[in-house]
């Protein structure tokens, strides 16, 4: 179990078919317990919940979008998926608003069970349309998750909407890591992973880092349109975007690890 805190680490992105494309960026989120995330930054200057500042955190940036508290929204996803859950803490993986503005292209809900051990996955996938869709995963309990799900979302115009995503998650008391494959058929076409180390939410380490990457969730849109323009210069084939599910997908436990282990 990783505690709530700040999240400091790097994300890579690869594109193996049809040619291969990498980009590696240097970034920060914040864990956040969505049942009291006033109570992590109380005090704070450099960082607020559900109201602006440098950073700040807002329950309607998730779930469904009302601003409600979000532990009963998860609760809601994992009952809808049958997935065994007795109350325990539910944390939140995600970008803060900076001065005002996020982008998350993925955010990660850890629900625990009340003895700490991951009882389910939720990943919440965005894309630049404005649509949101989530996969709910049953978790196996251990500090490493291997997760599957079909891919039904849009996210990029440059893979269309199939093929299978392979989920390895880690998670320790002050580390996270996140790999995700996603595979058409039997080939890899993409990999993602995140690597975050965790550090004391105060007002030093917030404010640190805030300026060692000035304006992160804008660059995380202006990243995403550049890295379009690059691949449509390389020839990659552009995918129009289909209509969204409406509901969220319920993804499982997978027994092969990812390529990568």
């Amino acid at each position: 179990m990783t505690h709530p805190g700040l999240m400091r680490g790097r994300t890579i992105h690869v594109r193996f078919q049809p040619f291969e494309h990498r980009l590696a960026y240097d970034l920060y989120q914040v864990l956040i317990n969505v049942d009291d995330p006033g109570s992590q930054v109380r005090g704070l200057k450099w960082m607020a919940h559900n109201r602006f500042a440098p950073l700040a955190f807002y329950d309607k940036d998730h779930g469904d979008r009302t601003g409600a508290p979000l532990r009963g929204w998860v609760e809601a996803q994992l009952a809808a998926a049958k997935i065994a859950y007795d109350g325990g803490p539910i944390h939140l993986l995600t970008f803060p608003r900076v001065l005002g503005f996020v982008f998350n292209p993925i955010s990660v809900f850890l629900a625990y069970h009340r003895d700490l051990s991951l009882a389910a996955v939720i990943y919440e996938v965005n894309n630049t349309f404005g649509e949101t869709h989530s996969y709910v995963a049953p978790a196996s309990g251990q500090m490493v998750q291997h997760q599957e799900a079909d891919k039904i979302f849009h996210v990029s115009p440059f893979f269309d909407v199939s093929g299978r995503y392979a989920f390895t998650l880690r998670t320790s008391g002050e580390t996270l890591s996140l790999t995700i494959d996603k595979f058409s058929d039997a080939v890899r076409d993409h990999l993602a992973t995140l690597k975050l180390r965790r550090e004391a939410m105060n007002d030093k380490n917030l404010a640190r880092a805030f300026f060692a990457i000035p304006f992160l969730t804008f660059k995380v849109v202006l990243g995403i349109h550049w890295e379009a323009l690059k691949l449509l210069v390389k020839g990659a084939r552009y995918h129009h975007k289909p209509k969204p599910p409406i509901a969220a997908s319920v993804a499982r436990l997978s027994r092969i690890p990812s390529p990568h282990e």
